[in-house]
């Protein structure tokens, strides 16, 4: 056989979300721990002690250093070794790939471009495929995308007509084929426009590419040819670079630092001005045995500096170097908490949250914006049908959820259930039209996630599969009503009516649902001859199509469950003579042989051919929420948080879901940026009107007449937004500032049709402006993993399929319910366990080596160390860390109901509350109070008629020993203390919830 030629270079399918690898770990650990200012400094200071003569030995400073460096490194090395294993499962998953007329394994690292694979059913997509055939005859395999958009519904894709037929390994690689690519990765819809096979030319659209992280589905086998493997797939490329996140605490710390940086550096100016006019007067310069020879009097500047770096090393122990490596064990050790949570483990799954970095513990605590995708977040993506409307006549199912019969259903309650003889044909006409307007697959018993489908009162069933769970509840819902969908068996949908008969319709022609024009339609054939056109739709894309029917009656129907936050779609038919329809299938055949502007001219064909509809009827289905969700969104709203729900859907149904949600109310008014309004007014005056509503409500926010608003925008309003101001436009180019002052004043806002990419930038914009907010986005899919990289805070939802959220994410949690302890209990708890260990730190640091400066007064600025080196060594790394440490792990100043049954506490600690300005100056002085009683009070101890002043010098060593073991003492007191009141105040707080 002649080898294939594929135009494509190769690269490995490498899939790689770590930060470090085995040859760059310690470079780039180093230089990211040496970014920190405390270890920059303690390096600076230790080569000066290998340097020059300094009054303290080097392993001083070296050996903390040396500590804090390793252990540091050694946690971040096991947290990156955790996401390297979770990497290599998928790196190194076997595939099947045909090579020389055989089926061999491989592992998927090692995929290139052009190599055909075999992938079988409930197998997951190694790559981004074209599918070139199936074990179904009609060349369709299902497909669901659950781990890329959180949709767990079967998708139906298509073969390449022309390769079908090559069903086994020896006839698929015969194949000899050139697959030309027009454009790189912008939408799937404009991916693939040609294949050139033998000497043919083939379309290739969306329908034909399997993408990576995709589930085959309801198809015995598909062999398919590799055409983007590694970071070129459409599912790495909407990925954003993994950069290192750092919390607001740490950001403080290094704040801080410089202060106390800035203190060093006066205190040994101090000391260096006045050893030198101390020694200005003769008595009080070198002591005889010690001269300085003429040539060391007149290096004046390099005596003077390098006495100054005695000082500096001398006094450095103002800067906490082991207060980076108590930090990393506090939040490493404290990230278990989290793992152990039983509150959080999910019995279905088996399985509890993940921590994927414990870095960010305390940003839990500081969360202002909540961004959180919908489809498998918010929502279960079950569809519940809730009622149907024919002609007035309302209809309303009860048990009936995404295809499950629940138990106890025994049949359907109707209202106004006396539609006539007349509205009785009608009547089936509607249910028929529900049974053949579909793209339903029929499926026998199977066990999925452990759970058997299928079954139905004990005995065993067939079960409907959909590209969307919408129409698998109504195809099920018309079941209910005596309206059975059997099967599509050789071009025929066969469906069984009330009377047990089973009518047979050929299906003809499948016109596919787009976001554009918010419907589908198929052509039907009856068996006694007459041609059906059936439609289903959204309201405003069905009813300006129709031309007869109770339309008023049936408006106000899909109104009222508009406002209950139900997703409607409108049913809609009309009869087609046989003139018609060959005239529809030529004009369909026309664009589908289309090689340029395919899509348009399909369009245009659709256009032609759904019109003068005859309205039958509309139907209400409920996306279930999580369980929980509304309460949860309630509880952030009243801890001061904004949540943003940014999701790819429509903006009716994301709209349904918002208030179903309690994100919007129904005092809420409603803000659209959207491309429909937009083709109304311009975007200028759209946001100028919407930016002078929010400023009203601002201004009346403590009044009577406050109106709460809520903000919607789409992907493309949101794109005309963003967009780089250029030089010469009239409206100043300042809409991206209007933007973010409408979205301050609203209460929710939510961002519809959002490309993976554009949340992202979202979640940036929100990061950048003026108040730099900390932000958390959570989602279950891989297209809400850009976003997840970019908030301060990246959780993922683990679902019953698809981890790659999880993975990428810094904390990974079963549920979203699971959000509300998370950030009020967990969160709280580590943000004030960090904030007291920061602040306690550089509290006895100032009480540790205050006395050393205080002490250069007495001892004529010699340089002379208060402390054995032993003490200065290990005062910070042992003495003073551990007990700090174990307390920053158990505290709990306010019992967890509490936290849960009160959200507004976690405003108490909001914008970094512990760790201002105001709170370090007072614990600095403090400390600065402290030193001087523990110094002038061991002093005087000293001054009596047991310590002479003839044993002062030789006692100077046993002085220092006492200052150690005061400040050993008072901190474990100064921790007494503090966990009595954190007792006394949490006693406080149960009173006031008993009371």
């Amino acid at each position: 056989h002649p080898p294939k030629t594929i135009k494509f270079c190769f690269v490995k399918l490498i899939s790689f979300s770590p930060q470090y690898t085995f040859w760059n770990f310690i470079p780039k650990n180093l230089f990211e721990q040496f970014r920190r200012i405390a270890n920059f400094y303690f390096l600076i200071i230790f080569l000066v002690q290998l340097i020059i003569d300094t009054p303290t030995s080097p392993m001083t400073s070296g050996l903390p250093l040396f500590f804090v460096i390793t252990v540091t490194a050694i946690k971040q090395g096991y947290e990156d070794w955790i996401r390297h294993k979770a990497d290599n499962a998928v790196n190194q998953c076997p595939v099947h790939v045909t090579q020389h007329g055989k089926v061999v394994r491989k592992q998927s690292q090692k995929l290139r471009v052009g190599d055909i694979v075999q992938v079988k059913e409930d197998e997951t997509f190694p790559c981004d495929l074209i599918l070139l055939s199936t074990s179904r005859e009609d060349g369709t395999c299902f497909v669901t995308t659950a781990s890329l958009d959180g949709e767990s519904s079967h998708k139906t894709y298509y073969a390449v007509q022309d390769t079908k037929a090559f069903n086994t390994a020896e006839e698929v690689d015969t194949l000899h084929s050139t697959i030309e690519l027009l454009h790189t990765y912008i939408s799937s819809k404009h991916i693939n426009k040609c294949s050139i096979l033998q000497t043919l030319t083939i379309p290739l659209g969306s329908e034909n590419l399997l993408l990576r992280g995709a589930t085959l589905k309801n198809t015995e086998y598909i062999h398919a040819v590799v055409i983007y493997t590694g970071m070129e797939t459409k599912m790495a490329l909407n990925y954003q670079s993994k950069s290192q996140k750092r919390s607001a605490v740490e950001k403080s710390m290094n704040a801080y630092l410089i202060v106390y940086l800035c203190i060093l550096i006066s205190k040994a100016l101090i000391n260096t001005v006045l050893k030198y006019v101390w020694q200005a007067n003769p008595n009080r310069d070198e002591p005889w045995y010690n001269q300085k020879t003429e040539t060391e009097r007149q290096r004046h500047l390099i005596r003077a500096f390098t006495d100054f770096l005695a000082f500096m090393v001398l006094f450095n122990y103002i800067i906490p170097v082991s207060m980076y490596v108590t930090v990393e064990m506090q939040k490493f050790l404290g990230s278990y908490f989290i793992l152990w949570d039983d509150d959080m483990f999910d019995e279905e799954l088996g399985e509890g949250p993940l921590v994927n970095t414990s870095d960010l513990n305390e940003e839990l605590g500081q969360v202002e914006y909540v961004f959180t995708d919908k489809t498998g977040t918010l929502t279960e993506n079950n569809m519940e049908l809730r009622e149907c409307c024919v002609d007035g006549h309302v209809y309303v199912p009860h048990a009936i959820c995404n295809g499950q019969i629940l138990p106890g259903a025994a049949g359907m309650d109707m209202i106004d259930s006396s539609p006539g003889l007349d509205g009785k044909e009608r009547e089936e006409l509607f249910f028929r039209a529900l049974c053949l307007c579909h793209t339903v697959q029929v499926k026998e018993e199977e066990t999925v996630d452990g759970i058997k489908r299928g079954i139905y009162q004990g005995k065993s069933t067939s079960f409907y599969i959909s590209s969307s769970p919408d129409e698998v509840a109504l195809v099920e819902g018309m079941k209910r009503l005596g309206f059975t969908y059997l099967r599509l068996k050789d071009s025929h949908m066969e469906i069984l009516n009330r009377q047990d008969e089973m009518e047979r319709f050929e299906l003809l022609e499948v016109l596919n649902f787009d976001s554009v024009r918010r419907r589908m339609s198929v052509i039907v054939r009856s068996s006694s001859g007459e041609y059906y056109l059936f439609c289903k739709g959204a309201d405003s894309s069905v009813f300006p199509r129709v031309v007869s029917g109770k339309l008023e009656q049936v408006r106000a129907r899909v109104e009222h469950n508009a406002v209950e936050g139900l997703r409607t779609l409108c049913v809609a038919y009309k009869k087609l003579t046989h003139e018609e329809y060959e005239e529809t299938c030529h004009l369909l055949n026309s664009a589908k042989l289309a090689l340029r502007e395919r899509d348009k001219k399909l369009a245009e064909a659709y256009d032609v051919i759904e019109k003068d509809f005859i309205l039958l009827g509309a139907t209400a289905v409920e996306d279930r929420l999580q369980d929980k969700a509304a309460d949860t969104i309630e509880s952030l709203h009243k801890a001061g948080m904004k949540v943003w729900v940014l999701t790819g859907d429509k903006m009716e149904t994301a709209a349904a879901t918002c208030y179903a949600s309690k994100l919007f109310h129904r005092n809420t008014q409603i803000l659209e940026l959207t491309t429909k309004r937009t083709e109304e007014q311009s975007l200028h005056d759209m946001l100028t009107r919407a930016d002078t509503f929010t400023h009203t409500c601002r201004s009346h926010r403590l009044s009577d007449d406050y109106q709460d608003y809520g903000l919607i925008i789409d992907g493309a309003t949101l794109s005309a937004v963003l967009k780089p101001t250029q030089e010469g436009t009239s409206n100043g180019g300042n809409y991206k500032e209007i933007f973010l002052e409408i979205c301050r004043n609203c209460s929710a806002v939510l961002c519809c049709r959002m490309a993976p990419l554009q949340k992202a930038q979202i979640v940036k914009l929100i990061k950048a402006s003026k108040e730099h907010p900390i932000t958390l986005a959570i989602g279950d899919g891989a297209n809400d993993v850009s976003m997840i990289l970019e908030a301060h805070v990246g959780i993922g939802i683990m679902g019953k399929e698809g981890r790659q959220a999880a993975r990428n994410s810094d904390y990974a949690i079963t549920k979203f319910k699971h959000l509300k302890k998370m950030l009020l209990v967990h969160g709280h708890y580590y943000y004030i366990r960090i904030a007291e260990l920061v602040q306690y730190f550089f509290y006895k640091n100032v009480c540790f080596i205050f006395p050393q400066f205080l002490y250069q007064f007495f001892c004529g600025f010699s340089q002379q160390p208060l402390y054995d080196t032993a003490y200065l060594t290990l005062y910070n790394i042992s003495f003073t860390s551990l007990p700090i440490l174990l307390y920053s792990l158990m505290e709990q100043h306010i019992n967890m109901d509490i936290l849960k049954r009160d959200p507004s506490l976690y405003r108490d600690i909001a914008k970094n509350s512990l760790l201002r300005w105001p709170t370090f100056i007072y614990w600095t002085f403090l400390g600065v109070f402290d030193a001087m009683v523990f110094f002038f009070g061991a002093f005087f101890l000293f001054d009596n008629t047991t310590f002479t002043k003839d044993t002062w010098i030789k006692h100077f060593t046993l002085f220092g020993t006492v200052h150690v073991e005061l400040k050993r003492i008072y901190s474990e007191t100064f921790n007494l203390k503090e966990k009595l009141e954190a007792f006394s105040t949490n006693k406080v707080y149960f009173s006031d919830s008993l009371t």
